[in-house]
């Protein structure tokens, strides 16, 4: 039975103070969430707990033992198994190759047959069923989640660190990760699991501990502790996620799409025949299990995908076959899935990083950058979207995930677009942050812009959409109005089942 108790933890980055006197202890067979606003240091001290960063002082004990990692590869073999927030994959290898890498079975000779076998008994004991010959390049990100946690239960690991593990799950594949976590903690497999999902951590875990300001601010039995409360403590006031504080006013049309096809990147149908319009002043939402078309069809409507029949028409002008350049200086902003690959240039500064879609005043004048009025509008808007550290000169990679998606949400909204694509716009975010993320997607409908939202999170959608269409196969199989609209109906619908009739659609 595997007990780790960490004491008086600190670890300081040249004028950060990331961790400080932090101290927790998971007991056999519990799960323990740890809460905290984006920046408070949970992926500092999982770094700390894994190998990857050495505490200044302070100490680890595992099995009441004193440990010290001087390399992940240390801590997986003392059976530390971390699940993280940015995948640690290898894109170009299969999805058997990504799982068994370090761990081979056989040796010095790979046997490609074996360790496929036993990845796909792995992942379907354990709930998560995978194709092991998959490249992981061509998997969803929700799929690229699955071979991570299935990559950690490999390697037999006796204590389990999730951070973030929910993030890109739908709800029923939320539901057979709980399955799993809850095997693994009868097998009394201590679990840590960082979620900003307040929900979630109640359904799941015994004890919650509250970091702020890299402190652990408070440890308590779950039971106890009601989800403002909890909320409250993280953000350090009262936080609402009911977003909707007024109605809609759709003017005219903005985004027409008709008769839209879409291959993906195997030449298969991805998106089949949609068709739907999106006006200005409204919040389009668009639900549907990962994998069902979304990501086709956000890539075709910016620009980085080519359709194979239909069209594509912005503010009345035909765009289905212009650049991604053209239709930025339209006005069509765009915040990505994938944060790191798509949304930011990993090394640049967040000053560059803001700056990238337009060379323009206040960043430049007639094409040369002015660096005091650059410097100047970055820390506005790091201010203003709350990005922690709030330091223009930082780079986009030094950020923790969530401050790297306020940096992208900073730059999209700023530009105030005739149409924001925004596609898991809260994703790895706190509370509080998700709180001040739907108010600025209001304020900016308000103004008149046209925003397409998908997400993955129905309270979201639920929150913020003023019209609702569900995809599924890669076609709209039913649009509601947001107002009024049940979880249980999208729910049925993103299942391919009519929410009314009970049966199965195309």
């Amino acid at each position: 039975m595997t007990t780790l108790s960490i004491n008086h933890l600190r670890k300081t980055f040249p004028g950060v103070v990331a961790n400080d006197d932090v101290n927790l202890h998971i007991a056999a067979g519990e799960t323990h969430a740890i809460l905290g606003e984006n920046g408070a240091g949970k992926s500092t001290l999982i770094k700390m707990i894994s190998g990857l960063y050495r505490p200044d002082s302070g100490e680890m004990l595992l099995n009441d033992k004193v440990v010290t990692f001087s390399s992940p590869r240390e801590a997986i073999r003392a059976g530390i198994g971390v699940v993280h927030q940015h995948f640690m994959l290898i894109p170009a290898l299969s999805v058997a190759e990504n799982v068994v890498l370090g761990s081979e079975p056989g040796g010095f000779h790979f046997p490609k047959r074996l360790a496929s076998q036993k990845v796909r008994e792995l992942s379907l004991r354990a709930g998560l069923p995978l194709d092991p010959t998959t490249r992981v390049a061509d998997l969803s990100v929700g799929m690229q989640q699955r071979v991570e946690i299935v990559k950690a239960l490999y390697r037999q690991a006796r204590i389990l660190i999730l951070d973030e593990p929910t993030a890109v799950l739908t709800p029923q594949e939320t539901e057979d990760l709980f399955v799993v976590l809850r095997k693994l903690k009868e097998e009394g497999i201590p679990i840590v699991f960082i979620s900003h999902k307040l929900d979630e951590v109640r359904a799941i875990a015994d004890t919650v501990t509250v970091m702020r300001a890299g402190k652990t601010l408070h440890t308590q039995p779950i039971a106890s502790a009601s989800a403002n409360e909890l909320a409250t403590m993280m953000v350090g006031r009262e936080v609402s996620l009911n977003a909707r504080t007024s109605a809609s006013h759709p003017g005219d049309v903005t985004l027409k799409i008709r008769d839209l096809s879409v291959l993906d990147d195997r030449k298969l149908q991805a998106i089949k025949g949609v068709s739907f319009e999106l006006r200005a002043g409204e919040i389009l939402g668009v639900a549907g299990v990962d994998g069902n078309g979304q990501t086709e069809l956000v890539e075709a409507i910016v620009g980085m995908r080519s359709a194979v029949s239909g069209s594509i028409h912005f503010a009345g002008q035909d765009i289905t076959r212009d650049s991604v350049s053209t239709r930025i200086a339209l006005g069509i902003s765009y915040v990505p899935q994938d944060r790191q690959h798509d949304g930011l240039v990993l090394p640049f500064t967040l000053t560059e990083n803001l700056m990238l879609r337009d060379l323009l005043p206040p960043y430049a004048k007639r094409g040369w950058l002015t660096p005091r009025s650059a410097e100047s509008q970055s820390r506005e808007l790091l201010a203003r979207f709350d990005v922690r550290p709030p330091v223009p000169d930082a780079t986009a990679q030094s950020l923790s995930g969530g401050n790297q998606q306020k940096v992208i949400l900073a730059r999209e909204v700023s530009r105030a677009p005739r149409l924001l694509i925004a596609v898991q716009p809260t994703r790895g975010l706190d509370v509080g942050a998700i709180e001040s993320i739907h108010h600025e997607l209001e304020k900016l409908r308000d103004q008149g812009s046209a925003i397409l939202l998908v997400s993955l999170e129905l309270d979201e959608i639920l929150a913020l959409s003023d019209r609702i269409c569900v995809l599924h196969a890669g076609s709209i199989v039913v649009t509601l109005p947001g107002e009024g609209a049940s979880r249980d109906t999208i729910g049925l619908a993103m299942t391919g089942t009519d929410p009314n009739a009970k049966e199965v659609l195309r």
